[in-house]
């Protein structure tokens, strides 16, 4: 779509086992600027997870093979997905039904049938919070206790690039784009420079980059 930086379009992702439902709330979201990758159920989205982390998650609730219950469950006890916004879909509208979606660990539920731009504003609601979010973490990064290291850690000129634009907050994906490199070879480089500082997560090896001064 035009006029849209390719490091700004956030990607989502979309979990349904109505190919009716994903056709037309995909071409809808991509219409309106965003990616879009799908998936039937929960355990195809958790292996797509594996591969890459989008930045909301849109999600049926009953499906085959694994529903969206499971799923969100997964997702936020996985350090690298549990940030990620869920919204749940759901022909089941009862209030019971509700607050067992959101005491899950969705963010949002939004009952079907529903209207496209509902959607929409409650995508770019949860996005703004998201950020909101990764913001204020970011201002008092280095407030908290000092990340320890593995000592004479020395990464190599790729890596600290990499690093730096981790420490930014950018996804695996923009970071490739902008690197011109496949995201494997980005997820590559920071598996290694956590390999190589001890670290657990991207979180704590963005706090260790703007801490050691190397962001």
């Amino acid at each position: 779509m035009k006029g849209i930086n390719i490091t700004d379009t956030k990607q989502l992702m979309l979990v349904d086992d109505d190919p009716t439902l994903i056709l037309l709330v995909k071409d809808y979201l991509e219409f309106r600027g965003y990616q879009v990758i799908t998936a039937e159920n929960g355990r195809e989205a958790l292996e797509l997870l594996e591969e890459q982390v989008p930045d909301l998650i849109i999600c049926d609730v009953m499906m085959p093979e694994m529903d969206g219950y499971t799923l969100v469950q997964h997702i936020r006890e996985n350090t690298a997905t549990e940030w990620v916004p869920v919204l749940f879909l759901s022909a089941k509208g009862q209030s019971q039904d509700r607050i067992k979606g959101l005491n899950t660990g969705a963010d949002v539920y939004i009952v079907k049938p529903f209207e496209p731009e509902e959607l929409v504003a409650q995508v770019e609601s949860s996005l703004k919070q998201a950020s909101r979010l990764i913001k204020h973490q970011n201002s008092g990064i280095s407030a908290g206790p000092t990340i320890k290291v593995r000592r004479n850690v020395e990464l190599t000129p790729t890596e600290l690039k990499v690093v730096q634009l981790v420490a930014k907050g950018m996804a695996n994906r923009d970071i490739a784009q902008i690197m011109e490199v496949s995201q494997r070879t980005i997820e590559s480089h920071v598996s290694n420079m956590l390999g190589k500082t001890g670290l657990h997560n991207r979180t704590e090896l963005a706090r260790w980059a703007i801490e050691s001064k190397k962001a």
